[in-house]
């Protein structure tokens, strides 16, 4: 009953919503976007289906665009429900004219309309962005039967076009698309910069004259989903795409020319030029701090030990802030400020110790890509420091100013294997941040595991990563230790275990590429419980792979390794006499263009038994014809993993 009496009320308000629309009649309007109506193949792999998405983007002059959208997104199910909702960003140069959406049924009928009470307002500072005063206003049209469809539009106008649009009508996988089209407006006279990406057959830019226009014009159709594949590159690099940038710009009064990286460059480095200035007394300081110091990374370490000792972070941007930074006297008195003004601080701080450096654009995040370099436009979040050793052997020290923590010239997965765009008096270029290969990106173990006659057993553990390896534990050392225990906890792939043990020891701080070692004690009940006489015990306790799914038909994507690593296991078993191996695993010796792997397990002169672990992966790519392959090769390295151990009992 009283799920009757809300579908009644439901229903009620619906209708009291529908007859409330001007100009519709009293049964309410035209049913929109039924899903009968959908080609079977835009379902087909598909969790969504964008039915419409029209994009315009209306260039009024050097300094103001307008942005329109209208997206029409069909839910076929949950993992496609993050298509009913909606955020626009907004800022101190982007205003949002309006916001508007509906929700319609499986048939089309109209369910509801979005109020303004069903409108959020949220922060969205991530803690690093250049320009990150920005908010958005987020709307949530879900519905609790699938399938339905959903419709937004707004209008964003904006007074910083440094940012064109960029048109991705399939941005994902698993979403297909029914209709879509970009429209650029330009006035005339002024040029369009922009750069076609993966578009489908007929889908080329139409440009035409209208007025005191010229109309660029991209449309496409009929788009199907595309699967999700093991180890493919960014649905980004597949899908069709339109870059926009403009030739020449004007923010708040600022004006620049972007047909470079030069350009770009030279703008960013004359907005925040002459805000370098240090007070007499910490020049001197800082002098002092370097002074008999002849070594000049050792200089540049404790310059940059200083700025993190003495300084926060601190999301502050404001406006044309977004680029121009708080001068560096300002960071001396707060001891604080945003990515620029720490990254112009640290700068000013190397000059006053005689050391040259450079702020570099870079676009930050462990999973974002790299900046297309062959289109010039705004495509970065973030600034580093770039320092240059005056050394005869080329060297270059990178420094990520917003972290109080983060090991001397290291980049790790933020910043490294990507290109960054040098600031210069004369107009920068783009240079390529550290790069973390195989050689860099180690994970050593070493475990001694003690086994009893009832299979119980006991362990140590101590592992060394680096490089990017380091990452994913590099915030360990900082928590308590329950906290500590339970993420260790989460990682190991035992199925019962108790954690008795948890040490963290980071390597020296001279290493080139920082580490950390982890010591871990275990106890492991039931590790290999006997079978008559007989115990089968997997040597490969921690570091078994599982082979990637074979493709369903033919493989549509390159493979692309994107994570190089080194991995070296050696597990030690200490047997109680009553045990002897009778069978041990037989070795394995893999090498292919996808990687090194071998494992042995061989009897030391004591009676330990020694297993090792070897598997080194690049970072490359291969065509999808490769696929097979690099399957086959998966397949025996998991087979090798999974190899079991026979001991005897010999007391039975």
């Amino acid at each position: 009953m009283r799920h009757l009496l809300y579908s009644f009320a439901a229903g009620c308000t619906a209708a009291l919503a529908l007859l409330s629309l001007p100009g519709q009649a009293a049964y309410g309007p035209a049913p929109m976007y039924a899903v009968a109506t959908l080609p079977p193949a835009l379902r087909e792999n598909a969790h969504a289906v964008v039915r419409r998405h029209d994009e315009t983007l209306v260039v009024k002059s050097v300094g103001r665009t307008v942005e329109t959208v209208r997206r029409a997104v069909t839910v076929l199910d949950e993992a496609g429900a993050r298509w009913a909702s909606e955020l626009v960003y907004y800022s101190q140069l982007n205003s949002i004219n309006y916001f508007r959406g509906s929700a319609y049924d499986a048939e089309g009928r109209l369910l509801r309309q979005l109020r303004s009470a069903d409108i959020h307002d949220i922060s969205l500072s991530d803690g690093f962005s250049l320009a990150s005063d920005a908010r958005g206003r987020v709307a949530d049209l879900s519905q609790p039967a699938y399938p339905y469809t959903v419709e937004f539009e707004y209008e964003v106008v904006s007074d910083n076009p440094l940012f064109y649009s960029t048109w991705r009508p399939q941005p994902v996988e698993q979403l297909s698309v029914e209709q879509a089209s970009f429209k650029v407006l330009m006035p005339k006279g002024m040029a369009l910069r922009y750069q076609e990406l993966h578009l489908p057959a007929g889908a080329a830019q139409n440009k035409r004259a209208q007025g005191t226009q010229e109309v660029y014009e991209w449309q496409v159709h009929d788009l199907p989903a595309r699967d999700e594949e093991p180890d493919a590159p960014s649905v980004a690099e597949m899908t069709p795409a339109v870059l926009t940038a403009p030739a020449e710009f004007e923010v708040e009064g600022h004006a620049g020319r972007l047909t470079s990286w030069a350009e770009l460059s030279r703008w960013n480095y004359e907005l925040n030029a002459g805000r370098d200035a240090l007070p007499p007394a910490l020049q001197t300081k800082i002098a002092a701090l370097v002074k008999g110091e002849t070594d000049e990374r050792a200089r540049i370490r404790k310059v940059y030990e200083f700025l993190q000792a003495n300084t926060r972070y601190v999301s502050i941007q404001l406006g044309l802030g977004g680029w121009q930074t708080f001068p560096a006297a300002s960071v001396a008195a707060n001891g604080y400020g945003d990515c620029k003004a720490l990254t112009n601080y640290c700068k000013a701080l190397l000059g006053a110790a005689g050391i040259t450096a450079h702020a570099a654009l870079i676009r930050a995040g462990s999973d974002e890509q790299d900046i297309r370099t062959d289109f010039p436009s705004s495509q970065f979040n973030h600034v580093v420091l770039c320092v240059p050793l005056k050394s005869t052997r080329p060297d270059t020290v990178w420094l990520e100013c917003t972290s109080q923590s983060n090991p001397f010239g290291y980049m790790g997965g933020f910043t490294g294997n990507r290109h960054a765009l040098l600031l210069l008096p004369e107009g920068g270029r783009l240079v390529s941040t550290p790069r973390y290969g195989a050689a860099e990106n180690r994970r050593e173990r070493r475990a001694d595991v003690y086994l009893d006659v009832q299979g119980n057993a006991t362990a140590t553990l101590r592992t060394l990563r680096t490089g990017l390896e380091y990452d994913a534990v590099a915030e360990l050392p900082g928590l308590d230790l329950a906290e500590q225990k339970k993420r260790v906890s989460s990682r190991l792939p035992l199925a019962n275990f108790t954690l008795t043990k948890v040490g963290f020891r980071p390597t020296e701080p001279g290493a080139a590429i920082p580490g950390l070692t982890e010591t871990l004690a275990l106890t492991l009940p039931a590790l290999a419980p006997p079978s008559g006489k007989r115990v089968f015990l997997t040597p490969n306790l921690l570091s078994r792979w599982a082979a990637p799914a074979a493709s369903i038909g033919e493989r549509q994507t390159d493979l692309w390794l994107d994570h190089a690593l080194t991995q070296t296991d050696t597990v030690r078993l200490h047997l109680p006499a009553s045990l002897r191996p009778e069978q041990l695993p037989n070795p394995v010796q893999l090498s292919t263009p996808f990687g090194t792997y071998s494992s042995q397990l061989q009897t030391l002169p004591d009676g330990t038994l020694q297993y090792i672990r070897r598997l080194q992966l690049p970072r490359t790519r291969f065509a999808r014809t490769d696929y097979p392959a690099y399957l086959e090769f998966r397949r025996k390295i998991s087979a090798a993993d999974k190899a079991q151990l026979v001991l005897l009992k010999t007391d039975v």
